[in-house]
């Protein structure tokens, strides 16, 4: 027997499966509606992410597709990928609906916006790597094509490299929550993150030569907003110790 929050209610093992069952579907139907809708403008979705590196291919330079059968393929799995990421609020949405009856009510006042916020940081996080990043990039990359080299990067392996970096940048934009969460259950204390802090600068310059290209502007474009963003978690986290002590006060 599963209990939750109500010790009244107790949920039979089975009936906690058939839910679980049931929300995966749900996810799987939204993103195969997804799909399905996107699917005819999956040539244009292409162009629209390959636009970064277009716009700084040398004069009559263009992509190739070495495979076949890429240039059917790699939309079809850009476009595969981009149902994901938009039907990425309706599963985390599912995921709070499996978790939550077993959280208390104020778990749940601080996992709902951590919820929302660690949206928003993803999405937010594909935003900077689009726009700010990968012009800058790839700008680097065509000036630093040697002398009698065409540079034609071919379609799959270009898909392959943006989406290691929307999901590395994603990913990092994650920081705030992920330091919310560990001194949120007790893990770490933010006075032992502030202690940290020079190892953590450095781990985000690490961590951004080992997802990035091997140039300084792409591996400073990770690191430094990541360094920002672990002093936001901070930040926010202290915030968030401080109003538990003064309600643990006030109810004492």
């Amino acid at each position: 027997m599963i209990k939750f929050s109500d010790p009244d209610e107790p949920m039979p093992l089975v009936s906690h499966l058939k839910d679980l069952r049931t929300r995966l579907l749900r996810c799987v139907a939204a993103i195969l509606a997804i799909f399905i809708g996107l699917f005819s403008f999956a040539q244009q979705i292409y162009t629209l992410v390959a636009a970064p590196l277009r716009e700084h291919l040398p004069a009559n330079a263009t992509m190739i597709a070495t495979d076949v059968a890429s240039p059917f393929l790699t939309p079809f799995k850009l476009t595969m990928v981009v149902s994901l990421f938009m039907t990425m609020p309706l599963i985390l949405q599912q995921v709070w609906g499996f978790i939550a009856p077993g959280l208390y009510r104020h778990e749940k006042r601080i996992a709902i916006p951590l919820l929302v916020f660690s949206i928003v940081l993803f999405y937010a996080g594909m935003a900077f790597a689009y726009w700010l990043v990968f012009p800058l990039m790839f700008k680097f990359f065509a000036a630093a094509t040697p002398v009698g080299v065409a540079m034609m990067t071919d379609i799959a392996n270009y898909l392959d490299f943006v989406m290691t970096l929307f999901f590395a940048f994603g990913m990092a934009f994650e920081i705030p929550v992920a330091v919310v969460l560990l001194a949120w259950i007790g893990v770490v204390d933010v006075k032992y993150l502030r202690k940290v802090r020079p190892y953590v600068v450095i781990g985000c310059f690490v961590v951004g030569m080992v997802l990035t290209p091997p140039d300084i502007f792409s591996q400073t474009l990770l690191a430094v907003p990541m360094w920002l963003l672990f002093e936001v978690g901070v930040l926010c986290a202290s915030l968030i110790r401080s109003r538990s002590r003064t309600q643990a006060l006030d109810a004492g």
